[in-house]
């Protein structure tokens, strides 16, 4: 088995403004594992919240390289097992490296990577759409340039219900409000029942991670379910976000892949939450692996392709929300 590691500029389409930065172009790892005829596909982006970059992953990446190219044949847990011990400091490059692999695995076995987790696809969640902070009029435009029937709105400003009252006038579409931690107890919960008037569904990561018992005040408190991100990055943190969220948003680069999403995803359900896996900016490669795991989940976040100015992969396609998968088995990756 072979490791290919590639370093990309993704250039976005709009300039994305969150709480924390704003960014015009994307860096991004991908990680081919190839065997054979095979080939396996996986992502990571930088981000600077985690400290992570391309050229650290790929250092990271190749100083186990010779214990990479030997583990062919390891079932895909137990890969992701072996990986663990020498990457457990860096998740980002883990998840590459995992998605890669359960790539492979399942190609390698004639089948799509959700049949090989036998996964039925009938009840699909749809993906929202991202708007990223701006003027208002140039949220609005944002949201005419692409008619979607959920978006993601991120928020974290002075003027956040003066936002959402205005973008409400101009579409009936479902509202998602990710404050990236930028609210406090009060006012999370005072805004929470401003914005169930204007048809929100949910508010994501309202305060900053570890104020966990501003969490569980809020939880208490709030008209609108809440859902954790920066909370919830690792395995074990599923656990303390029971009775402190009413869901979890998964992010496969900060948990480490597919492998240990899968088993965060088991663990929310089994304690009551709602469960939800979210996208960086990322390619198709990203995009395609999170589509894999669509049949256990509660709300999606996959638009990191859709916000490209170009895409540097085929994989799967969205429209309208819905996620249409490849022909190709695996996660149904090709690189352009």
């Amino acid at each position: 088995m072979e490791l290919i590691i590639r370093a990309y500029d993704l250039k976005l389409k709009h300039t994305f403004t969150i709480s924390r930065e704003s960014i015009d172009f994307q860096p991004s790892l991908i990680v081919e594992l190839k065997s054979g005829d095979f080939s396996g596909f996986g992502e990571a982006t930088s981000n600077p919240y985690y400290n992570t970059t391309v050229p650290i992953m790929a250092e990271d990446l190749n100083k186990i390289r010779s214990i990479i190219e030997a583990s062919e044949g390891d079932t895909p847990e137990d890969f992701w097992n072996k990986m663990h011990f020498h990457l457990k400091d860096d998740m980002f490059a883990l998840c590459a490296l995992d998605m890669a692999y359960n790539d492979l695995y399942a190609r390698k076995k004639g089948k799509k990577l959700y049949e090989y987790w036998n996964y039925t696809t009938e009840n699909n969640p749809l993906t929202d759409y991202t708007i990223g902070i701006a003027s208002i009029d140039k949220m609005v435009s944002k949201m005419k340039e692409l008619p979607w029937p959920i978006y993601k709105i991120k928020l974290g400003t002075h003027e956040d219900i003066a936002i959402v009252t205005e973008l409400r006038k101009h579409t009936d579409a479902i509202f998602r409000i990710d404050a990236n931690c930028g609210w406090g107890v009060e006012e999370t919960i005072n805004n929470s029942i401003e914005l169930k008037k204007l048809g929100v569904e949910f508010l994501e990561q309202p305060m900053k991670a570890d104020n966990w018992e501003g969490h569980k005040e809020v939880f208490k408190h709030s008209v609108l379910p809440i859902i954790a991100d920066e909370s919830c990055i690792i395995e074990e943190d599923v656990a303390k976000c029971h009775n402190h969220f009413h869901g979890v948003n998964i992010k496969l680069v900060k948990c480490g892949g597919l492998t240990p999403a899968r088993r965060m995803i088991q663990e929310a359900k089994q304690l009551g939450l709602k469960t939800m896996v979210g996208c960086m900016t990322e390619s198709s490669v990203g995009i395609s692996a999170i589509a894999q795991l669509l049949p256990q989940l509660d709300y999606v976040d996959m638009d990191g392709a859709l916000l490209l100015a170009e895409d540097i992969a085929t994989g799967v396609t969205i429209k309208d929300g819905k996620i249409i998968y490849s022909e190709l088995n695996g996660t149904g990756v090709v690189l352009k």
